[in-house]
């Protein structure tokens, strides 16, 4: 028998922005836990360091801001090659908070219909290769599950260049009912 007390349900839109802020509060929480050492130590063979894979992160996330909602402001890209932690969390953070706006801006049109107004995101562009998708729960699925994905490679990364994340960290990172409530 669950304990658990029945929690109201968000809007789609709310909802979303409220799983994306999470989602960007688990970056912070890598960034600000990791060995300084391992941000930029170089891993055997051809792969991309951490400090390349949190600039990729922020970069793509520019990719759909520019591609899926143009009217809203682009933050500037990162160098990988050149990019401190404290400049991945501040680009990450704003970002975020731009991917928020096109979430809650895409999905209230879906929810609300708009009436006889054009909305502005009809379809979520993950790259200029991709076809195009209608504006979705999905949108937001992709979106988390490219990030989950790099936060993956990063975690392991770390732990292989003798860098592990402690056990308290790893925890924290799944503990969404925490996570979710932190600003």
């Amino acid at each position: 028998m669950s304990t658990r007390q029945p929690v109201p349900h968000a809007q789609p839109a709310q909802a979303s922005v409220r799983i994306f802020a999470t989602n960007e509060r688990l970056n912070q929480l890598l960034i600000e836990h990791l060995d300084p050492t391992a941000w930029t130590a170089k891993p055997p063979g051809n792969v991309r360091t951490i400090a390349a894979i949190f600039t990729h992160m922020h970069n793509v996330r520019t990719k759909w801001i520019r591609l899926t909602a143009p009217h809203l402001k682009v933050p500037a890209q990162l160098n990988r090659a050149q990019c401190t932690p404290q400049q991945a969390r501040k680009a990450l953070a704003g970002s975020a908070a731009r991917c928020e706006e096109m979430l809650a801006e895409a999905l209230q049109t879906l929810q609300s219909g708009e009436g006889d107004r054009k909305p502005r995101i009809t379809h979520f562009v993950r790259d200029g290769w991709a076809k195009p998708w209608p504006v979705g729960p999905e949108m937001l699925c992709y979106m988390l599950a490219h990030e989950a994905h790099h936060r993956g490679q990063i975690a392991m990364l770390a732990h292989q260049l003798g860098y592990p994340l402690s056990k308290v960290v790893t925890s924290d990172m799944w503990n969404w009912e925490k996570l979710w409530k932190q600003k």
